[in-house]
């Protein structure tokens, strides 16, 4: 088993599952508060890297396409701190993050986890109802209808034409973008029939905008909600290659030297290493 805590939060990883807690800061991000535990199966994730940064870095974890839907809507524009797939790393903590990264692709390497577009959710979808507010406006979504109730903050256009409501049959989609620099946050939602909009954010009804917040709060977990629900194209996955006897043997030796040398520099403790060893022969034995 591979774990990394850190005080913006813990991933552990058993082989099968990664799970990720956020941590009991204060200033951990609202979506990332909101959304709590995720537990990311092993053919979920499509890959795993430490980046590092002068005073540190973050371990991130990119997953495979359709696997999570709120990874999907977010479209990698969920940055830190608010990317529950991102997990900033002290320095200090830089060996170890390097060390979890390596354990999670080593593990796909040798169980040859698909790298494609999934047929359907691997991740549980966010539960119904939700909702979450923003700027000019809150989304609201109960699994049959979406709502958008307007807030103080909107355009006279908005107040006059009051909240509005339309059915889960009628939308065609939704999109959800980060603010930046001097453009609004959005979470548009695209109605059959209609011609996409070219108001501004500010001024459309089928959209709640805001400024201020980088994130928009939990508005992506509303989404995410919508998304999951719209029928979508089942993609055409390729044949998975049958299993390589001797490219495993050598993947799960090659790590075992690994370990060796990260347990002689000090990286792992002793039971690190022997739990890490023992997971890796049985690997070898099971190949």
């Amino acid at each position: 088993m591979a774990e990394i805590a850190v005080p913006d939060g813990s991933w552990t990883f058993n082989g099968e599952m990664l799970r990720i807690v956020p941590g009991s800061d204060k200033d951990i991000d609202e979506l990332r508060r909101t959304l709590g535990e995720v537990r990311v199966p092993l053919e979920a994730i499509a890959g795993v890297a430490f980046e590092p940064a002068r005073k540190g870095g973050h371990l991130r974890l990119r997953l495979r396409k359709g696997a999570d839907a709120l990874f999907d809507v977010a479209a990698g524009a969920l940055g830190p701190p608010a990317d529950p797939y991102r997990l900033a790393v002290p320095k200090a903590r830089a060996g170890a993050a390097e060390y979890f990264a390596d354990e999670v692709r080593d593990t796909m390497a040798v169980y040859q986890t698909p790298g494609g577009p999934c047929d359907g959710y691997l991740l549980p979808v966010p539960d119904v109802p939700i909702s979450a507010s923003a700027g000019d406006g809150a989304a609201l979504f109960d699994g049959e209808r979406v709502r958008l109730e307007w807030t103080g903050w909107a355009s006279s256009e908005k107040e006059k034409a009051g909240p509005q409501e339309f059915p889960l049959s009628d939308v065609s989609g939704v999109e959800w973008k980060p603010q930046s620099g001097m453009g609004y946050g959005t979470l548009r939602f695209r109605i059959k029939g209609e011609a996409p909009s070219a108001r501004p954010p500010q001024k459309d009804l089928r959209c709640v905008s805001w400024g201020i917040q980088r994130f928009g709060g939990a508005t992506a977990l509303v989404a995410a909600a919508v998304l999951a629900r719209l029928p979508r194209e089942q993609p055409e996955l390729p044949a998975a290659p049958p299993p390589v006897a001797d490219d495993v043997h050598d993947a799960v030796l090659r790590r075992l030297a690994e370990l060796g040398q990260l347990h002689r520099s000090g990286v792992l403790t002793d039971e690190e290493f022997a739990v890490a060893k023992q997971a890796m022969i049985r690997r070898l034995q099971e190949s």
